[in-house]
Parts: structure tokens; C-alpha cells; sequence
């Protein structure tokens, strides 16, 4: 019931606002409305200052108009009974007996006061903020929206949460449009207010006069009191709704209402507090001033300093007494904890230690995201990332280390973030090359951060390229970070859910360092090793026939067909670089075994003159917009990738039976071809 009546409540006001302004209402009812029209405005006020962020109001612009509309039918309403019965209720009457004393120049000052603050002051300002802020905001979508996504492929965020701050992104730009257009309301009301003022003095001094029979003096007070107390009843709301949309759009998102934040930061500077409060002293010794007021307030701000110096001083013995602690004596654990080399560490500079604040936001939670984003991904679980500080990096420096060696490196100065895009040369900073993509760059200063977005640029901060960073050292290295104690307790997780194909495989036909080797193999290539099942099912068929390496990865690769060519597909086409029929089959004679595997044995100048065709092919691919894999013949495929890594490493190798697997729309977009070095 409540539900139903409240769907209901807006539509059947609006019907009622309409019927309002047609309808002769009696002078209780207008009453009503009337204080009904009051209690609303102090009402959105009162929750214009309490919410933390405009969004969580976002209803208000249309809740401006609704009320708006209300109040213009009311002004409809009691100008009809002030014109034709000369009485328009009660709180009109004491709004013109009361509040302004009978007195109608008091009134006609007061009136025109509320009408200048208003319009002039509250509305004027309101409009204006609104105004920027619809433009700003709509300038820095498109760099919210890129900052997100370069987010959700860092695997600092997930799916859902990247949907989430999306819509929140729309329902941004949404708001302030709708409050660049509210404002204009507001501004419209006041001026109506003025005319419908005008009206009813005209128009009842007129009436009374030349139908009442009234004499000058008479129609001019009874008309104008009531035209007064109408202006007022209706300009008071009006002012409260202006100052509730000047606290909209001036608010800026923070984690509380505006008293607690007012509160906090009026009171954080215990200079401020002293300084006011000897100058309220001062201005007591000034002749004619009341000197029990200054010097009660001056008293009060001497004293609220003295309370932010004494939590002050408490802050800093607590932190003078905490580094003053005897230093422990370091134990053979400690020692042996500092000498284990670490699967994964970052080294910070001590410039940059800031970076793991303990906030929801720093480096350590968004390593947490990392880690949960390359588990869904790849199927394997990232060893804990060690962050600590290294006192010999240059100032504004990462290095990002594997098994205790340097597998990468960059830069992330304090208080600047990175900017990338074409038109950096006007923006202050210091250019960069991003360490991922391998793009041209600026470190501008934080606060240029808008200035950028508004020029065209994607904008990152200094988590972020630290974890997209880290994030192509995990997926580049995962083959590496696989532990063979990660193995087991995969293998361990299989067991609970199929059985019977581990006690088979493992270790009667595969010991757990192999199954570790195939896995590796997969992750080496960014394989996802999710269905383990399906994996363990493939090798356990092919370990009865050979247990080498590359055999069982390609078994495993087979297993897992539609899966890797899902991940290349676009839309439902999959691009390929084939290879010339001629060609491959040279290529096919040239394989040889080795230790390390199948090779392609062949004179080393045909071999160069293969990779600068695939090369060639592949750039010329990716300049027409595509992202195309090279297929070959499964016998092939090993041989083929290891000599393409070394060259084009981003280009993916897959057997014709993974092309194939899922039934995609296949689009051939080069041909790697025979040269006279190859087929001479």
C-alpha cells in the first residue's frame, strides 16, 4: 500500500498543481497548501545539506520543477481570493499583519530584500556553478570513462564494479545537465514573484475602489498588506529552495554530511582559531563596541585553540614515544625471513612509500584486486606480492622483481599523474614513455588533471600505471610464478571434484614436476589452466603414449581449443595469418627433435627471411585494424611460436585445430609468402 502510494503521490500532485491553477479553492485549503508548500522547501533544504555527495539527491531537479510549478499554482490561487473575496486565509494575513507589523512600507522593504537576495545573490551564483559544473563534468567524461577501462584491464577493478562506476559516470553527467536547467527555474520564480506582487497591488486597489466602493486609503492597506504577506508566504519558500540548489551544486563529494565536514575543517588549524579569537578580543577595546559579546566570543575560539593544540601535542608524544621504543632484537627468524627470495616484490623508492597509504585505495588493495582479476583469468593463484621501501633507487622509482630479479621498472612521481595522448606538448610536466604499451607520455601535476581530460587526454594515476605495470610482468612471467606447491594444491582441488582422473594421472603417469612443466608450458603462452579436469584428462591419454613436454602441452592445447580461440575472437570472426602451402611445407621437412623440443632445422638466412615476412604481414595487419593469430600446422605449432616470440611476441601461434575449434568465422587478412632466400 505504502509503495503504491508513494508511485503515486508525484503524479496525482501534479494533477492536483493543475487543477490549482483553474479551480477556486476555499481560503482553510489554501492554507493547507500553503504550509505544506513551506515545510517541502525546508525540507529539501535540510536534506540538500546532510546528503555527502549530490548524486545522492539526484532526484532533485525534478523535484525543483514539481515544486516549483506548486508554488505558482498557490500564487494563482491566492491572488484569486485576494482579488475576489479581499481575504486569502489566515497564514497570508499574518504574514501581513504579523510578520512585517502591519506596516505596509516594512513589508514592501522586507519583500524586496528576500527578492534581491534571492535573485541577485543566491540564484544568480546557483546558476553560474551549475553552469561549469554541467560543463566540466560532461568535458571529463570521456577521460572517466577511458580511466575506467584502463582499470578494468589492469584487474584493479571487476565487471560489476566497472558497470557500477560507469552508470555512476552517466548519472553524473545526467545530474548536472538537470541542474544547469534547474537553476533556470529558480531564477523564472523569482521574477514571477515580483510581477504577481505588481498584480495584486494594481489589480485590489483597482477592485476595491471601483467595485467595493472603497476609498483610496482603505483599498491601499487592506490590498496591499495582502498582496505583501502573499509575496512573502511565497518568496520564503522560493529562498529556501534557491539556497538548497546553490548547496547542490556547490558540494563536492566527500564521506559526510556538510555539518560534520564544516565542523572538521573550521576547527583543524589551531592559528586560525587564536588569531579570531584575539582579534574578537581587540575589537571589544574599540569605543561603542559591546565589549561582553566580543570578548565571550573571543573567549570561546582562545579556548576551541587550545583544544587543537593539546590533541596535537598528544599526537606527537605518541608518535615521539613509539619511535623512542628499544629496538627488538632480531632473531634467527628474522634473519631467515630477510634472506628468502621473494616470488614476487616491489621495491619503492622512499619517495614513494606513500603509495601504501592503508587506504581502500592504495597499492596494497589494488595488488588484492590484481591477484583475484589474473585468478579468474589464467587459473592460477599469484604468489603475495612483498612491497618495501629501497633506500638506493633513484627518487620516484618501482622495480618490480621476480624470484629476485628485476623484471621491470618505472617511475611514479609524487603528486603527479600520467597523461597520455597526442596534444600534451601545451600541458607542464615531464615526459615519459607509459612502461606497458609502450606510449608517448607526460607526468603533469595533479591538479593540471582536468585541464588534461578537457584536452583530449587519458589520465592515470600513480597506482594505476604501477599496476598495469605489474599486471604484464604477472601474465608476461605466470609460467614462472607456478610453484610446484601451487600445483599440488590445484591437483589437490581437482582430486575433491574428480577423483578418478588424478588418481590416474598422478603419479601413476605423470609425476607432479610434469604436470608442473605442462602447466607452465600453457601459462607461458597466457593458456588459462580454469578446467583442470579437462587438462589432466588430455595428459593422462597422452602420457600413455610419450611423456615429453611438448607432446603433452599440445594434448593439453588441443583440450582446450575452443576456449583459446575464444580469447582472440572479434566479435565471431577470428583473423589469421596463414602461411604460404609451399612455404610450410619446407618448414615441415626442416623439423627436427631436440632436447628442447621440435626445431626447425633449416639455413639461418631462410629462417630471418621467414620471420621479416611474418613480421612485415603482421604490421601490416594490425595498421588495417585487426589483431590477427598466425596459424600453421600442429605439427608445426611448436617450432613456429618459439622462433615468433623471439621476434613478434605479440603475435599468437595457434594449430589449425584451435583455429578451428568453436566453428568461428574464420577472415584470412595476410599470407606469410615464400621469398627467393626461402625457397631457394
Amino acid at each position: 500500500m505504502n509503495r503504491n502510494f508513494s508511485k503515486l503521490a508525484i503524479p496525482m500532485g501534479v494533477v492536483g498543481i493543475v487543477l490549482l491553477l483553474v479551480v477556486p479553492i476555499p481560503p482553510l485549503l489554501l492554507d493547507i497548501l500553503i504550509i505544506i508548500n513551506i515545510v517541502l522547501a525546508l525540507l529539501v533544504l535540510m536534506n540538500s545539506m546532510f546528503v555527502q555527495k549530490p548524486l545522492d539527491f539526484s532526484v532533485f531537479p525534478s523535484l525543483l520543477l514539481v515544486a516549483t510549478l506548486f508554488r505558482l499554482g498557490l500564487n494563482v490561487a491566492s491572488t484569486r481570493l485576494v482579488l475576489g473575496q479581499a481575504h486569502a486565509g489566515q497564514v497570508i494575513q499574518a504574514f501581513g499583519q504579523v510578520t512585517v507589523g502591519g506596516n505596509l512600507i516594512i513589508g514592501a522593504v522586507i519583500f524586496l530584500i528576500l527578492v534581491v537576495i534571492q535573485f541577485v545573490v543566491v540564484t544568480k551564483g546557483a546558476e553560474r556553478v551549475a553552469e561549469v559544473g554541467a560543463r566540466f563534468t560532461l568535458d571529463a567524461m570521456p577521460g572517466k570513462q577511458m580511466a575506467i577501462d584502463a582499470d578494468l584491464n589492469a584487474g584493479l577493478i571487476s565487471d560489476v564494479e566497472a558497470k557500477e562506476r560507469r552508470a555512476e559516470v552517466s548519472a553524473e553527467a545526467d545530474f548536472y545537465g538537470a541542474m544547469d536547467g534547474a537553476s533556470k527555474f529558480v531564477k523564472g520564480d523569482a521574477i514571477v514573484g515580483i510581477i504577481i506582487i505588481i498584480i495584486n497591488l494594481v489589480g485590489g486597489i483597482a477592485i476595491g475602489m471601483l467595485q467595493r466602493g472603497m476609498d483610496i486609503s482603505d483599498a491601499v492597506n487592506t490590498y496591499s498588506l495582502l498582496s505583501v504577506g502573499d509575496g512573502l508566504v511565497s518568496q520564503i519558500p522560493a529562498l529556501l529552495m534557491a539556497v538548497a540548489t546553490g548547496m547542490i551544486v556547490t558540494r563536492s563529494n566527500a564521506s559526510s554530511d556538510m555539518g560534520t565536514t564544516a565542523a572538521v575543517q573550521l576547527t583543524q588549524s589551531r592559528s586560525a582559531l587564536m588569531v579570531a579569537g584575539v582579534a574578537a578580543i581587540i575589537m571589544a577595546i574599540i569605543p561603542g563596541m559591546p565589549v561582553f559579546l566580543f570578548l565571550a566570543v573571543g573567549a570561546v575560539l582562545l579556548f576551541m585553540g587550545q583544544r587543537v593544540k593539546a590533541a596535537e601535542t598528544a599526537a606527537a608524544l605518541a608518535a615521539r614515544s613509539a619511535a623512542e621504543l628499544p629496538p627488538q632484537e632480531e632473531t634467527t627468524e628474522d634473519i631467515m625471513e630477510k634472506m628468502r627470495v621473494q616470488a614476487l616484490e616491489i621495491q619503492l623508492s622512499t619517495d614513494l612509500v606513500d603509495l601504501v597509504s592503508g587506504s581502500a585505495d592504495d597499492l596494497l588493495a589494488r595488488i588484492k584486486a590484481l591477484r583475484h582479476k589474473v585468478a579468474m583469468e589464467l587459473g592460477m593463484v599469484v604468489p603475495p606480492v612483498r612491497t618495501r621501501d629501497h633506500v638506493e633507487l633513484p627518487p620516484a622509482t618501482y622495480v618490480i622483481r621476480i624470484a629476485g630479479v628485476e623484471a621491470g621498472r618505472g617511475t611514479a612521481p609524487a603528486g603527479r599523474v600520467l597523461a597520455l595522448g597526442e596534444n600534451l606538448a601545451a600541458l607542464p610536466g615531464t615526459p615519459t614513455v607509459e612502461p606497458v604499451f609502450g606510449l608517448n607520455g607526460k607526468w603533469i601535476p595533479a591538479e593540471m588533471r582536468h585541464t588534461a581530460e578537457m584536452q583530449g587526454a587519458t589520465v592515470i594515476d600513480r597506482v594505476s600505471v604501477l599496476i598495469t605495470h605489474l599486471s604484464a610482468i604477472v601474465k608476461t612471467h605466470a609460467g614462472r610464478l607456478l610453484s610446484r606447491e601451487d600445483v599440488r594444491v590445484l591437483t589437490e582441488g581437482v582430486k575433491e571434484i574428480s577423483p578418478s582422473i588424478v588418481e590416474e594421472l598422478v603419479p601413476g603417469l605423470l609425476s607432479l614436476g610434469e604436470v608442473q612443466r605442462v602447466l607452465q608450458g600453457l601459462l607461458a603462452e597466457q593458456v588459462p589452466i580454469n578446467d583442470l579436469p579437462r587438462i589432466y584428462e588430455a595428459l593422462s591419454l597422452q602420457a600413455k603414449k610419450g611423456t615429453e613436454a611438448e607432446g603433452l602441452i599440445e594434448a593439453a592445447r588441443n583440450a582446450l581449443g575452443p576456449v583459446i580461440a575464444d580469447k582472440y575472437l572479434e566479435g565471431a570472426c577470428l583473423a589469421v595469418l596463414m602461411i604460404d602451402p609451399s612455404l610450410e611445407q619446407s618448414l615441415l621437412e626442416g623439423l627436427r627433435p631436440s632436447e628442447l623440443g621440435t626445431q626447425i632445422v633449416v639455413d639461418p638466412s631462410r629462417l630471418e627471411a621467414f620471420l621479416v615476412s611474418v613480421t612485415e604481414t603482421f604490421t601490416s595487419a594490425e595498421s588495417a585494424g585487426s589483431s590477427p593469430v598466425l596459424v600453421c600446422a600442429p605439427a608445426l605449432r611448436p617450432a613456429v611460436q618459439r622462433l615468433v616470440s623471439g621476434r613478434v611476441n605479440a603475435l599468437p601461434v595457434l594449430s589449425y585445430t584451435e583455429a578451428t575449434a568453436g566453428n568461428p568465422n574464420i577472415e584470412t587478412v595476410g599470407v606469410v609468402r615464400s621469398v627467393q632466400s626461402i625457397s631457394a
